[in-house]
């Protein structure tokens, strides 16, 4: 019975850090641009792909429109995004490991 236990609660203690770390990456995220507050999602990166123009208005993390260079942020929140999907794979290799 303390067998099955254990593997229960070492099951729940690693579903227990892969959401720590998902809400930790998550919140990484999240940067500033030209006055705004902007989430690095495939989203926001599939929407600003989407458009041809230089400018364009962005609805923010805050509801607020924004308007911004749309390159420049799109740079910026690939580069974010990988940057933090990469550490987050990293992480979660590590806790893997550990099991």
């Amino acid at each position: 019975m303390d067998n099955l236990s254990e593997k229960i609660r070492a099951r729940f203690d690693h579903e227990a850090a892969k959401q720590v770390l998902r809400e930790k990456y998550e919140a990484k995220l999240l940067f500033a641009h030209q006055g705004g507050m902007f989430r690095a999602t495939s989203d926001l990166i599939v929407l600003l792909s989407s458009y041809g123009e230089d400018q364009m208005m962005v609805v923010d993390e805050y509801g607020t429109p924004v308007l911004v260079d749309r390159v420049s942020l799109l740079q910026e929140a690939k580069q974010r995004n990988q940057e933090q999907l990469n550490a987050w794979a990293v992480e979660l290799a590590d806790i893997r490991n550990q099991r």
